[in-house]
């Protein structure tokens, strides 16, 4: 059994591994104990290989990773031997890389590698073509020299005399030693016999000093002969074949790139460069090999300066740590302490930004403050009413917003506010909403035919209310167009011609633009909150994103995982706000079959209400707040005419002057 077929085994054997947790949709997260609760809600899994924890340690692993994190094993060959004991396979049958690269290598032929070595390299005197390259080196890779080489797989071509330098026990580089090559001798001067493989690869594994890569074995050797350390790729087409062992096995000191100076030096240098990044992996660039091509070229052409470049390489890599030992100096708390008490003496006179809702702003410590706040609800509860209403009462306040509208147009939002500003000037005029207008009797036009004096009126003194602080909103509509990107830039050029930051609204997180077209929808997610985090620290300003809920949640109390793709919203946000009907929490001693019947009553009856024109009660519950407490508080909600009301601490102006429809027409007009 070789590798990639062991790895495809375990794969298939996850679900034998995992127990299911208590809610039988998902399974115990073996790493985080998650899915041991009352509601379950450990890992699941959409292809039965790769497992996302939803609840506690959030990893996102196949069952081998999991297993490696479960018994805190690094090494992926340690964690397939590990689970294959653990699912009783026979660990003998696995081999590792190298050997399987010499699975078909018979007992003859590994004779005849053997016994060809030792004779080649018996011969390396009689040749002069050493390539600049001392005894020592030689003979420590086991050079050689055959003066009749024909390649095994071409017995009948012409021989030619070859240097021999063995790249494993089962392979070898033979470059040509003629000089005057003819352009067909030289096309076949570097012949490779056997498997390819990276040059003194355990070099990555015991080396006492920076390791180099280049691409020839020749210039690996022109390195190690001056006093370095270095391996050789063989060819610029094997730059995967590096980046998949370093995967594996992390090098034990940082890699220096010292590809050839021509082009297909630079495109590999570029390729690494964006290998060894993903991994993690230190690295810095040195050209050791300038004016010339490569190592050994410059090898042969000034031996003494080659060598102090190549050993300079070693303070080159003491400098970069002093720098990086430098750099975490300045990340110290000591370093930081003087910014902070300046950002403190600044800070003194900031207060809260007001909701506009005082039962919210007795929570929040007096309202909204610099970080990311998360509100979430089911479908037609009225999180988008709820976010806009808070909006425009920071905006009365002469506060600017700027709000990213992914779902409705900017009109359908206009629409709302005077909406809700007819319901209100009807509440306080005439204690009932008789004369509110909806959103829809708003933007339909041939309505305004049919409406009395009184209703134009009312819409128009909505309109006055409106202009009065619209100057302060700032609403970008899109439909797939508008992503993190877009959102950052327009904050930027805000800020820029204004010199203040605005609050910011995003409706809603889960349709923002993806970042990466082939990521899923979670990891989109997960990119989404965490730069919409970075705008809400870098510009120092409230971020509210709007978020959808979790279909197994329209029917259960608001909690941190009722929110979709709950991972980061649940980790990332400062603040979480979840929006429910009131009546949702779970009541002592209640069944499960009477707590179902009593929410779809209860729900149905809100459903009619808000068909009825009437209030519904919702609860607003803050599930997380970072830098304060917990708690919730009850909104009326009027969600014909897109209006929440603070009952506890709502005050209406005195317009007991104009109760009779008599005095509308006292009422301005644009």
């Amino acid at each position: 059994m070789n590798k990639k077929q062991l790895k495809e085994q375990l794969k298939t054997r996850a679900k034998d591994y995992l127990k299911p947790d208590r809610s039988k949709k998902g399974y115990i997260c073996p790493i985080c104990s998650s899915g041991t609760g009352k509601h379950g809600t450990g890992i699941t899994t959409k292809d039965g290989v790769h497992f996302t924890c939803w609840r506690g340690c959030f990893q996102s692993a196949d069952i081998i990773d999991i297993i490696g994190l479960e018994y805190n094993i690094s090494d992926y060959n340690d964690k397939l031997i590990k689970a294959a004991q653990i699912f009783q396979l026979d660990v003998n049958k696995y081999t590792d890389k190298q050997n399987n690269m010499q699975s078909n290598i018979d007992d003859k032929q590994k004779k005849y590698f053997k016994l060809y070595f030792s004779e080649v390299k018996k011969l390396i005197n009689n040749t002069s073509y050493h390539r600049g390259l001392s005894e020592q080196t030689l003979d420590r890779f086991n050079v050689g020299y055959d003066p009749e080489w024909v390649h095994p797989k071409a017995p009948n071509a012409p021989p030619s005399p070859r240097l021999i330098i063995p790249t494993g026990d089962f392979s070898y580089l033979a470059r040509d030693t003629r000089s005057n090559l003819t352009a067909e001798q030289q096309k076949y001067s570097k012949s490779k016999v056997g498997k390819v493989q990276i040059f003194n690869l355990q070099a990555i594994y015991n080396a006492q000093k920076p390791i180099f890569i280049v691409e020839g074995e020749i210039d690996a050797l022109s390195i190690i002969d001056v006093g370095g350390e270095a391996i050789a790729l063989g060819s610029t087409s094997n730059v995967n074949l590096l980046l998949s062992e370093l995967e594996q096995h992390k090098p034990v000191k940082p890699l220096i790139i010292a590809m050839d100076n021509d082009t297909a030096g630079g495109k590999a240098s570029a390729q690494l460069i964006d290998g060894l990044n993903e991994l993690d992996i230190p690295f810095f660039m040195l050209d050791i090999a300038s004016p010339y091509k490569d190592a050994n070229e410059a090898l042969n052409a000034d031996k003494e300066t080659f060598k102090q470049k190549v050993l300079g390489a070693e303070q080159t890599e003491k400098k970069l740590l002093d720098e990086k030992k430098e750099s975490l100096k300045r990340q110290s708390v000591l370093h930081s302490l003087s910014s902070f008490l300046e950002d403190v003496r600044i800070r003194k006179n900031t207060n809260a930004i007001s909701t506009g809702f005082q039962s919210i702003d007795n929570i929040l410590d007096g309202g909204l403050y610099s970080g990311l706040y998360i509100v979430g609800a089911i479908s037609s509860l009225g999180k988008t009413t709820f976010c806009l209403q808070i909006a425009e009462q920071i905006a009365k306040n002469g506060q600017d917003v700027l709000i990213f509208s992914l779902e409705m147009a900017k009109n359908e939002l206009i629409a709302k506010s005077l909406s809700r500003l007819t319901a209100i000037n009807s509440i306080n005029y005439f204690d009932n909403t008789e004369k509110a207008k909806t959103t829809r009797g708003i933007l339909t036009g041939d309505k305004y035919e049919d409406y009395s004096t009184f209703d134009n009126e009312i819409i128009q003194k909505a309109i006055n209310d409106y202009s009065e602080y619209a100057q302060n909103i700032y609403i970008s509509e899109g439909m797939g167009d508008i992503g993190i990107k877009e959102i950052r830039q327009k904050v930027e050029n805000f800020v820029n011609i204004t010199g203040k930051a605005p609050i910011i609204l995003v409706d809603y997180l889960q349709i923002l633009a993806p970042a990466d077209i082939r990521a899923t929808d979670k990891q989109n997610t997960d990119k989404a909150v965490l730069e919409l985090k970075r705008i809400s620290r870098d510009y120092n300003t409230p971020v509210i994103g709007i978020s959808s809920f979790n279909r197994d949640n329209y029917t259960a109390p608001v909690n941190l995982s009722s929110f979709k793709e709950s991972g980061a919203i649940e980790y990332s946000s400062d603040v979480l706000i979840g929006l429910q009907y009131e009546g949702m929490d779970y009541q002592e001693g209640e069944t499960e079959k009477n707590r179902e019947k009593r929410i779809r009553e209860l729900s149905k009856n809100n459903i009619l209400l808000a068909k009825q024109g009437k209030t519904q009660q919702i609860q607003v519950k803050i599930l997380k707040n970072r830098n304060g407490s917990k708690g919730d508080c009850t909104l009326e909600f009027y969600p014909m005419f897109n209006y929440f009301i603070d009952k506890e601490y709502n005050k209406r102006p005195d317009y007991s002057w104009a109760k009779s429809e008599s005095s509308w027409g006292t009422l301005p007009t644009l």
